[in-house]
């Protein structure tokens, strides 16, 4: 029983890769969970060389990529290329990385896509989402890649993100990326979503909030929110995988930067970490 410990480059908008490093060194990370977007470095369709420089900054470190952060769509509605392309992007590029899972959204129709995984007719939903996983396993296969479907959007909670992981042997590549905040707001209790996800938990988000004027919620640093990750830690006794946190600052400007809350997860981690956990590398 392991966890390690990361946080997303989403928290450092536009920041190089150097100055990652430092930061997940500095807070006793063991990972940094990447965001592959068109606005940063690492992104698909980036050189070759520099893929190999990103992969060896970090691995000289002694830091390992915990995911690559995707933000391809499996329930989009639309033709079924586009979506499995942009998958088959996102493993390439996670295995060239080193990264061992790639994350993606559900990105259907708000109130859990078609909601009963009809056959799929072009127009997205669960349906269609199966059939996209189904189309890139054999590349998740072939690069030691697993893709994680995060609770979000469409499909908040785990029991509906379960549902489009739910078609395939839980042996295959392929599982839930459990986003502390998205299931709790919905009115998912953490005992919950651990409940019904069970072998199928592939990766931890650990983020808090408050509520937001006019509807929303607001990032603050882990432990000065409203979302229950106390509860999320004691339920996850017994897992093994990444805990990362995910610090907005990307769609948040006005928030602090990333070490204020990352010090926070920090502690946090230390706190729950099993016995016989991986500690930390650097100060907590």
């Amino acid at each position: 029983m392991t966890w390690k410990f990361a946080f997303s480059t989403l928290g450092m908008p536009g920041a190089g890769v150097a100055d990652t490093v430092r930061t997940a060194q500095a807070h006793g990370c063991h990972g940094i969970e990447l965001r592959a977007h068109p606005d940063e470095e690492v992104r698909p369709g980036m050189p070759p060389w520099r893929e190999r420089e990103v992969r060896a900054r970090i691995g000289d470190a002694g830091l390992e990529v915990a995911c690559l952060a995707g933000y391809a769509r499996v329930c989009a509605p639309g033709p079924d290329g586009p979506v499995v392309e942009e998958l088959r992007a996102l493993v390439r590029l996670a295995a060239r990385l080193g990264a061992p899972s790639v994350r993606v959204f559900p990105g259907g129709a708000k109130g859990g896509g078609d909601g009963g995984g009809q056959e799929h007719d072009g127009r997205g939903g669960e349906g269609a989402a199966h059939e996209r996983i189904g189309a890139v396993l054999p590349d998740l296969r072939d690069h030691g890649v697993r893709l994680l479907v995060e609770t979000h959007d469409s499909h908040p909670t785990g029991e509906a993100a379960l549902r489009l992981v739910q078609p395939f042997d839980p042996a295959e590549p392929v599982a839930v990326l459990w986003d502390a905040l998205h299931p709790w707001r919905m009115g998912e209790a953490p005992s919950r979503t651990r409940l019904v996800l069970r072998d199928r938990l592939g990766y931890f988000q650990v983020k808090d909030a408050v509520a937001a004027a006019g509807g929303g919620w607001t990032p603050v640093p882990p432990g000065e929110g409203a979302v229950p990750i106390e509860w999320c830690a004691s339920v996850l006794r017994g897992w093994s995988g990444w805990v990362s946190l995910e610090w907005e600052r990307a769609w948040h400007p006005e928030i602090p930067p990333l070490p204020a809350a990352l010090a926070s997860a920090a502690e946090w981690f230390a706190r729950w970490r099993p016995a016989g956990a991986v500690g930390g590398r650097g100060a907590v």
